[in-house]
């Protein structure tokens, strides 16, 4: 009643002073727009419309140039003539979705496009806006700033690294392109750094077990880089940056139909980084020096009822280098001046495509060969992996069910200079590569029993050739509060076939012997996480997001690296007990006309239990925080971007009772600060400083790697069971080991780019 008066008086006075009120509906999805911010240029008035997506406005006598918009929609720009209003008339005005935006739909959790608020599996989106907000040269290091998703770097003098999701090291995570299983084993170490952002339409993040869907490997978490549409991709664009430590990056897209049927995507990616640089005077790089090139095509084919067809391939090289300042490669191998020296070879192919029946039938494929040519000192790795995977997924919609039915076949054949593919035969060795088959068939189910409540149900079977048959079964429930806030609950089991050589760079470097001390099982696991994801919204047109997820993940046959029984050993075997992984993380958005603040942190306890006894896992934090921050000027178009994060102490592998580096690494924080000016639609610049509070891992330390003066052990005096001893000359009892590492070796620097864009 009191809202009517005043809507009642509102128009009354408006008729008073000659003025008319325009009164309209605003509807997206045919719901009313919630949020939605309706703007007049000529007066600069804005109102918000209520909650029924309605709003009244008084208005002079005039033509009006207007813009409706909510944060998920695409604008509605219109003009509006008084003359044309009439008294009790209420106009409506429908909005559509914006494609672009994050929220839009995901694919990961059900191998289709879905709204990301209809899912019931958990997906968190990103889109290379976020990216934007601290340039990188690859997806490897533009994960940094993702909440629970951590890039670890695993060797202070190759650099190379692995990518962490809720604590869970590397391996457990499973990274593919365009659905496929392109990234995995020897290039899961060795090839992410060789994926460069140019090509990305957006990344997609499932935490915990989805072998259900996936098979092998997604036992921890999915990250699924889904690449750029040829259809849409952009005609021309250049985005280029350099630092002040003499890094340079650059990536080119070129996007050109190929007649009336075909669009083809091309894409460069070039990083260079050739300037050795030693802050910490230990004789060694800091970070690795790189060059680094990879090439990328695309194309699909415009057929009837828009069946999709595409084909894509990459090829990929790197030149990468870390050691002594003097060495250089008429060195390599040898014991006369340390380094490690890794060149890798890598092509890609992919292909989608959708038979021609009038059900929903999609056929993929892809083939990977990935060349490992390493020297670590004198110890050689070289390896060969080739990964051919096909799989046939049929989509089926009866009532309220959404069917995935789909069989896979996956080969991976593996080579290289280890034991992990030698006969054991002493008296007649032989080269004996790994060669396994594994095909699967899956199902799972998405039940729409309400409209506020979902079921998911899914189960899959794959047969290994080592291992026989492995059931994995998956559970989802959504229950929809209102359009605005949902709860999810998942559990789901999910399994990995280790490999060690492939998947420990740990296990290659130093001077600790590798010790396999039993046939390694598959590692197999369960989880469960509960999802809470809401958005509020502010009659002045912000709005705020909340997603809250407790996790909690139980580990059999787990394989650890021991570091502590035997310093001059890794040890490894299938866990005789558990291991658990649990914590709770927590995104949350704010967003208005001037400010976007993204703010997540994770807490998780990740450990083992042997014997009744249990033990944190090394290198993983307690609690981890990740912040972006960015301001945007109304009157010009230039932003501000604070990005950073920061983490808890981590437990380091020690080399014996005499190691004077500390057990557990400090709390640190790395932060960044950028502006982007745009001065048109195609050009922007954008400069900015990394790690603005000039942190590394070795300032307050007597040394970071073992025994840098000695890499090859020369001086070190050992017992009659191979334990080094204490000297003069190695008062620590130390033998040389660059595993004492937890973040990237690389302090402050500028930077400065561009980026040219031809739509």
């Amino acid at each position: 009643m009191k809202y009517s008066l005043i809507v009642l008086f509102l128009i009354s006075t408006s008729t008073l002073f000659g003025q008319l009120v325009w009164k309209g509906e605003v509807l997206l999805n045919n719901h009313p727009a919630i949020g939605a911010i309706v703007s007049i240029k000529e007066n600069k008035l804005m109102q918000v419309v209520d909650s029924l997506g309605q709003f009244n406005i008084p208005l002079s006598p005039g033509t009006y140039t207007v813009k409706i918009q909510t944060f998920d929609s695409k604008p509605l720009i219109t003009t509006i003539d008084t003359k044309d209003i009439k008294d009790q008339q209420r106009l409506t005005y429908i909005l559509v979705m914006n494609e672009q935006l994050i929220e839009e739909v995901v694919i990961s959790g059900n191998l289709k496009e879905i709204n990301k608020l209809q899912s019931t599996v958990p997906v968190e989106i990103y889109n290379p806006v976020f990216f934007k907000k601290n340039p990188t040269s690859n997806i490897y290091e533009a994960l940094q700033n993702i909440n629970g998703v951590r890039p670890q770097v695993n060797c202070n003098i190759c650099n190379t690294g692995d990518i962490h999701i809720n604590g869970l090291e590397g391996p457990y995570s499973m990274v593919l392109i365009d659905g496929m299983p392109i990234v995995s084993n020897l290039s899961t170490v060795y090839g992410l750094s060789g994926i460069p952002n140019s090509l990305v339409e957006r990344i997609e993040i499932i935490r915990g077990p989805s072998s259900s869907l996936y098979g092998s490997e997604a036992i921890g978490g999915v990250i699924n880089i889904i690449t750029k549409s040829p259809e849409k991709a952009p005609h021309f664009s250049l985005d280029y940056f350099g630092t002040s430590w003499s890094e340079h990056n650059v990536d080119l897209g070129y996007g050109q139909k190929l007649g009336k049927k075909w669009n083809s995507l091309t894409g460069l990616n070039y990083f260079n980084y050739d300037n050795p640089i030693d802050n910490n005077n230990d004789n060694f790089t800091d970070i690795t020096l790189q060059k680094r090139i990879s090439v990328f095509e695309k194309i699909a084919m415009k057929r009837p009822e828009n069946r999709a067809f595409s084909l894509g391939g990459r090829y990929f090289y790197e030149d990468r280098y870390g050691g002594e300042l003097n060495w250089s490669p008429q060195f390599r191998g040898t014991d006369s001046i340390y380094a490690e020296s890794i060149y890798t070879k890598r092509v890609e192919l992919f292909g989608n495509y959708q038979l021609p029946v009038r059900e929903k039938i999609f056929l993929n494929a892809s083939f990977t060969s990935h060349s490992q040519n390493s020297y670590y000192g004198t110890t050689s790795f070289m390896a060969d992996q080739r990964v051919f995977f096909t799989q046939l997924t049929y989509f089926k919609t009866i009532k309220r069910h959404d069917f995935v039915l789909g069989s896979s076949y996956r080969r991976t054949y593996y080579d290289d200079n280890t034991p992990a593919t030698a006969t054991f035969d002493s008296l007649n060795p032989k080269n004996n590569p790994n060669l396994i088959n594994l095909p699967g068939i899956f199902v799972q189910d998405d039940w729409s029993i309400h409209d506020k409540h979902k079921i998911l149900l899914g189960a899959r079977l794959d047969h290994s050739d080592i291992h026989g048959a492995i059931f994995t079964p998956r559970i989802g429930y959504k229950y929809m509060i209102n359009k605005s806030h949902l709860i999810r609950l998942n559990a789901g089991t999910g399994y990995r076939v280790v490999s060690v050589f492939t998947e420990d760079h740990a296990a290659l470097t130093g001077a600790r012997e590798t010790f396999i001390s039993e046939e390694l099982r598959p590692e197999q696991s369960f989880n469960v996480n509960i999802n809470y994801y809401g958005t509020v919204y502010f009659k002045n047109g912000s709005l705020f997001k909340i997603d809250v997820s407790p996790f909690y993940t139980y580990f059999t046959n787990k394989i650890i690296p021991d570091y502590l029984t035997d310093v001059n050993k890794i040890i490894y075997a299938n866990s005789k007990g558990y291991a658990e992984s649990m914590g709770i993380s927590i995104n949350n958005e704010f967003r208005s006309s001037a400010w976007k603040v993204i703010l997540g942190a994770t807490l998780m306890d990740v450990s083992t239990t042997e014997n009744g006894e249990k033990t944190r896992q090394l290198l993983t934090e307690r609690f981890t925080g990740t912040w972006t921050i960015t301001y945007s000027f109304q009157k010009f178009p230039l932003e501000i971007d604070y990005t950073g994060n920061v983490f808890s102490p981590m437990i380091l592998p020690l080399l014996g009772p005499l190691d004077p580096r500390p057990e557990f690494s400090p709390w640190y924080s790395i932060q960044n600060i950028q502006a982007q000016y745009k001065f048109s639609d195609k050009f922007e610049l954008f400069v900015g400083v990394k790690n603005l509070l000039n942190w590394t891992p070795g300032k307050k330390l007597p040394f970071l790697i073992a025994r840098s003066e000695d890499p090859f052990d020369k001086n070190v005096s050992f017992d009659q069971d191979g334990t080094p001893l204490s000297t003069a000359n190695n008062p620590y009892a130390l033998t040389f080991d660059p595993s004492y590492v937890y973040a990237a070796n690389q302090g402050i620097r500028m930077f400065a780019g561009f980026r040219y864009l031809i739509k």
